[in-house]
């Protein structure tokens, strides 16, 4: 008896996703059924590319049946492609063209203010998340998707990578929790993926591991981008071992997650925080102590816009550069007041007129007052100054 594999999404609530349903069978051809609303201007060009993308795996007979609730090609092709794979033993992959506007790298001191979340498996929420300016875009592959979709997730966000419109911002995707995590890496490498998370990370043993094998596929592929790291702490031996990761290669910023950090320890997660006054700290001074960012946990009331600027602003207050978000109403907050105030303005301008006098009177060291100043310091000055002229955006 043939197997029948199923990908995908559909329901009254699932929009630009597809629904395959699919079955190898020994004789027959192939007997193809689409089913869409927009059946009239998209059917055909639907049909030819599922038999297009069963031609490039040199299937000549299946049955195969797309429900399509508006689905843009390269979704549908990742809902076909994770339905064959699972049917037949192939590595080949079918790959949408890359979009030239994703072609852009990021730098290790970027703005990181905010990082929106979605779901890897969802592709409606991906396809204008850009337009609404965080800093960065995290496809998600890991608590958001349930482990048997995990796999077609994986596909889904390769070609999201090569065919959505990112708007500039930092293209991110957290993979799963080590070692599961490794493998994800094999679909998003290759494909301009600016930043990875990595979960619920514990020692920098785990980042050793995820560089090396970013290494070996960028030698494959012949690679030369830089891919940077984001390790999420959310254990209490995280929390201690912080420093040792933070330090680690391609590591460019600490992010710390309260959900399982709080579960960890045993206690409850509340808005003012206490029970992780420790932790967040900790994570704060070992980013800075490594030089570099430090990022705070989401804020999960996506209504309470008073109770998020208070979060940000206790945020900030710690020594905090951004948070996640997971809804893109929250972007605007957060940016707002992670921006600096009018007491980092004037002091970063004061900074910055130090260091130029000093360069007009050839001096080699810059001095404010009593205090000397170095590189850093006139760095970080420049970066609150374009920031303000910039209105809290890039």
């Amino acid at each position: 008896m043939s197997k029948i594999m199923i990908t995908g999404n559909k329901g009254e609530n699932v929009r630009s996703d597809c629904l395959v349903t699919m079955e190898i069978t020994e004789s027959g051809g192939i007997q193809l059924e689409v089913i869409s609303k927009v059946s009239v201007l998209y059917g055909d060009s639907i049909a030819e590319e599922a038999k297009k993308i069963l031609a490039f795996y040199g299937i000549n007979n299946a049955k195969i049946k797309i429900e399509d609730s508006g689905a843009l090609s390269a979704v549908i092709s990742a809902r076909i492609e994770a339905a064959i794979r699972k049917l037949i033993d192939t590595d080949k992959e079918y790959l949408p063209e890359f979009l030239k506007e994703n072609e852009y790298h990021t730098k290790k001191e970027r703005y990181r203010r905010s990082r929106l979340y979605l779901p890897g498996n969802t592709p409606k929420l991906a396809l204008n998340a850009g337009i609404h300016k965080p800093d960065g875009i995290i496809l998600d592959l890991e608590d958001s998707v349930s482990p048997e979709k995990k796999f077609e997730a994986s596909i889904l966000v390769r070609n999201m990578l090569r065919k959505v419109n990112f708007y500039g911002a930092e293209r991110a995707v957290r993979i799963n929790q080590l070692p599961a995590g490794l493998d994800d890496l094999e679909h998003i490498v290759p494909h301009n993926v600016n930043l990875i998370l990595i979960p619920k990370t514990e020692s920098a043993e785990q980042i050793k591991n995820v560089n090396d094998r970013i290494n070996l596929i960028k030698s494959d592929k012949k690679l030369n981008n830089d891919i940077w790291l984001m390790p999420i702490i959310e254990s209490a031996l995280g929390v201690i071992n912080s420093y040792q990761i933070a330090c680690c290669e391609n590591v460019v910023a600490l992010a710390i997650g309260l959900e399982d950090y709080t579960a960890d320890i045993g206690t409850q997660r509340t808005n003012d925080g206490t029970e992780s006054f420790f932790a967040r700290s900790q994570i704060v001074n070992s980013a800075k102590a490594a030089k570099i960012q430090a990022i705070d946990s989401v804020f999960s009331d996506i209504n309470d816009m008073e109770a998020l600027k208070q979060n940000v602003l206790a945020s900030k207050a710690l020594g905090f550069n951004g948070m996640g978000c997971i809804h893109p109403r929250q972007i605007v907050v957060i940016h707002k007041y992670y921006a600096p105030d009018a007491l980092e303005i004037e002091k970063a301008k004061k900074i910055v007129d130090a260091y130029h006098e000093a360069q007009e009177k050839g001096l080699g060291v810059v001095a404010l007052g009593s205090k000397m100043i170095d590189a850093p310091v006139v760095k970080r000055a420049l970066q609150t100054l374009e920031m303000a002229e910039s209105g809290g955006s890039e």
